[in-house]
């Protein structure tokens, strides 16, 4: 089985951290790992690097992880925390040519409205970017390369998103509600990457509280929490208090799964 080489690109919720004039200790704080970009994860192996949502940090991610080719873009889900940094993909484009982005048919259509030139079949402008579109269904496997990849159906409040088994490893993200077969499907994991928010319970996302029953529940012999809100608290402190484990995660680490 191959290894998988797993770097998160961003650990942030929607705004950052730090939120924009915002005074609070957290967005205040010195402290490089209370720094955090949009979400998304870049996974590789072999000689293949896909990324997991492309958000609107994603240039200034993929200059402080610099690859050099782009196999394909895995879409979660269609906010714009996770697709507002799809024209960055240009520099990729321009040296591959058009690039595969992977995801259900509610989040192309949202793409194709959004960002109506990338996908543009006539009059195209010359510096835009383009793509291969692959259509996902939640109960159907795909591959990239020689690597199975199995879709993990969750509930962002009623929004349904697309999570990603990757081997043993999977990415959970935007998750409040995950179901009984779903569940299934996550078992025997090695890492497993989910999202808590904050410390309060909130409406569409996993807080504290519920991403540590959920890791329980799972059992992988190591859980990574994200998509963390400055209202989680500091890193350090929370981290100290998690039990062994299960992690922060933050933005630049490097695991191998």
């Amino acid at each position: 089985m191959n290894k998988l080489s797993i770097t998160f690109l961003g650990t942030g919720t929607s705004q950052g951290i730090p939120v924009i004039g915002s005074k609070h200790p957290v967005c205040l704080s010195d402290n490089p790992k209370d720094k955090r970009l949009r979400v998304s994860v870049l996974v590789s192996w072999e000689d293949k690097n896909i990324v997991i949502d492309c958000g609107p940090d994603f240039r200034q991610q993929m200059l402080s992880n610099p690859i050099s080719d782009l196999e394909g873009i895995l879409f979660t889900h269609e906010h714009a925390d996770h697709t507002a940094g799809i024209d960055d993909i240009r520099p990729f484009f321009f040296r591959q040519g058009d690039i595969s982005i992977y995801a259900e048919d509610r989040v192309v259509k949202a793409l194709q409205r959004r960002f109506d030139y990338i996908f543009a079949d006539e009059n195209r402008y010359p510096g835009a970017p383009a793509v291969k579109v692959h259509t996902l269904k939640e109960d159907q496997q795909f591959k990239i390369g020689k690597q199975l990849i199995t879709p993990i159906r969750v509930y962002h409040n009623r929004l349904p998103v697309m999570g990603y088994r990757i081997g043993d490893f999977a990415y959970l993200t935007d998750v409040k509600q995950v179901e009984e077969d779903e569940i299934q499907k996550l078992q025997g994991l090695e890492c497993l990457v989910v999202n808590a928010l904050r410390i309060e319970p909130h409406h569409s996302h996993f807080n504290l509280e519920e991403a540590l029953a959920f890791a329980k529940r799972i059992g992988a012999k190591a859980t990574y929490f994200t998509h963390i809100s400055h209202l989680l608290g500091f890193h350090d402190e929370v981290q100290a208090k998690l039990p062994d484990g299960i992690f922060l995660a933050y933005d630049n680490l490097k695991i191998v799964v």
